[in-house]
């Protein structure tokens, strides 16, 4: 499945959700359902900067796709960033780097939160594609 197809799929199954607030338990579902990650594992530098809430990054490749772990202190930017993860996750660099991600926008999700949470979901979209970029040359 590409990732445009994934984007679809995010988008499809939020259509069943008419009401934003319903829109939104959907995503702090999807955060729930990350996988763990370890404590000694938010560390500063997989710190994503600028997010109003604490957000980690880490990715490492598994032959030629990038792996994706992610985990926030807020329900909701856990959500967000489980959006992406589910999107970029398993993707080879070159995919990740030239994919379209203001799919986010179409989800409606952005126009219900606060400008710095709104802003967040750029530096995470933004700090994905940089780890797959650090990892290309790998």
């Amino acid at each position: 499945m590409s990732i445009a197809d994934k984007q679809q799929e995010i988008l499809e199954e939020l259509s069943f959700f008419p009401d934003w607030q319903e829109r939104y338990e959907y995503v702090i579902g999807l955060g729930r359902k990350l996988p763990p990650m370890a404590e000694e594992a938010k560390t500063e530098d997989r710190l994503i900067k600028g997010c109003q809430s604490q957000v980690w990054l880490d990715a490492h490749k598994e032959g030629d796709k990038v792996r994706y772990l992610a985990d926030s202190d807020s329900v909701i930017t856990k959500g967000m960033i489980a959006l992406f993860v589910r999107v970029l996750d398993g993707e080879a660099p070159d995919e990740i780097l030239s994919a379209d991600m203001s799919f986010i926008d179409k989800t409606g999700l952005k126009e219900h939160l606060a400008p710095t949470r709104a802003n967040a979901l750029n530096l995470m979209a933004t700090q994905m594609k940089q780890r797959a970029l650090e990892l290309s040359g790998s």
